[in-house]
């Protein structure tokens, strides 16, 4: 016999679905669903993390790192940028990318933890 994965009987609590539905503030999950969209991609994933694991890093050092060409690298490193995740700045010929917020670090940071622990523990 399967054990049943929904209820079987449809019943909520009021107070706790009101304080969710206040909280799941459609900007927030936007911007959430936005950032989690930019990293989804996993070259894109690998030049955010080489990204967090260094201060700065040009466009040659990101494609070398993440084994992409230059073009590549270049059209990732845009893309984080215009989600404003990454910043820019040009020295000569050289372009230069980092991380925008220390938040996205920590957040690279917790999901490497987190994957490198197990997804299962804690369940």
């Amino acid at each position: 016999m399967t054990e049943k994965d929904t209820c079987e009987l449809y019943c909520y609590d009021e107070a706790k679905v009101r304080r969710l539905q206040q909280a799941l503030n459609e900007q927030d999950i936007a911007g959430m669903a936005s950032l989690f969209k930019a990293i989804a991609d996993e070259t894109r994933l690998k030049v955010a993390y080489a990204l967090s694991r260094e201060d700065e890093l040009c466009v040659c050092d990101v494609a070398n790192a993440t084994g992409s060409s230059l073009a590549t690298a270049s059209h990732h490193l845009r893309a984080l940028k215009k989600l404003g995740l990454a910043a820019y700045r040009k020295e000569g010929k050289l372009a230069f990318y980092s991380l925008q917020d220390i938040r996205v670090r920590r957040l690279l940071a917790t999901a490497t933890a987190h994957t490198r622990e197990g997804m299962t523990v804690g369940r």
